[in-house]
């Protein structure tokens, strides 16, 4: 009985220590630090007459081991990425253009990853002044699927920025055809939504110019969506 009831203690004291302690901790992602956003970054070194390397940075996360920096160009929409253990990273990458850039926090033991913010910018050429950036289509999300009201309308939702901060309005284009040639309305700079009619069982397309008031112009690209 006593033999007995040592092997159980011995057990209970192995099961113990080797109890799951849970999934290990999932990366944070990074906070962003430059280039600032909605900014003209004019610290790039030249490389020659198209591009300037440019140093990203940001502060370190918890929980991570690596990051991959992903710097997308707004006119081409064309990325590029670089991993790194450090919290900076260059590229080099087209002078007076404007770029989307964030980044993403990983760990080798965990199978989760966590992206950052992403934020804009204008890599510095020979512009005095820039167009804005594109807008940036928040909702509906390109290639869903959504419900519409009660007054069969869907609301379009859209990010504008501009780093002379004189965007002047944004225009909607909206149809069934690809890419919408259909202007639908304007709304000024403060406001960044605009409601649709729409139909059931029907794939629309939309995209929005923002006009700043020295008449720069930048499009948005065509973001997709079916109504139920």
């Amino acid at each position: 009985m006593i033999r007995n009831i040592f092997r159980l203690s011995i057990l209970a004291i192995l099961v113990s220590c080797g109890g799951d302690d849970g999934p290990p901790p999932a990366p944070v992602g990074a906070q962003l630090v430059f280039p600032e956003e909605n900014s003209e970054c004019t610290t790039g070194t030249s490389v020659n007459e198209t591009l300037s390397q440019v140093t990203f940075r940001w502060l370190a996360s918890n929980n991570t081991e690596s990051y991959t920096l992903s710097v997308v160009n707004l006119d081409t929409n064309v990325p590029q990425t670089i991993s790194t253990a450090a919290t900076s990273a260059s590229l080099s990458i087209a002078k007076g253009t404007p770029f989307s850039w964030s980044v993403t926090s990983r760990s080798t033991r965990s199978d989760q990853v966590a992206v950052s913010e992403t934020w804009l910018f204008y890599n510095a050429g020979s512009e005095t002044t820039y167009p804005p950036f594109p807008a940036q289509l928040v909702s509906p999300v390109s290639g869903s699927t959504v419900q519409k009201d009660l007054a069969n309308e869907v609301v379009l939702e859209w990010q504008g920025a501009d780093v002379d901060n004189d965007i002047a309005s944004f225009e909607v284009f909206f149809s069934t055809d690809n890419p919408p040639e259909s202007f639908v309305g304007t709304t000024n700079a403060p406001r960044m939504e605009f409601p649709v009619s729409v139909e059931s069982a029907t794939v629309y397309y939309w995209k929005v110019i923002t006009t700043d008031e020295e008449g720069n112009t930048s499009d948005s690209g065509v973001f997709e969506f079916k109504v139920y």
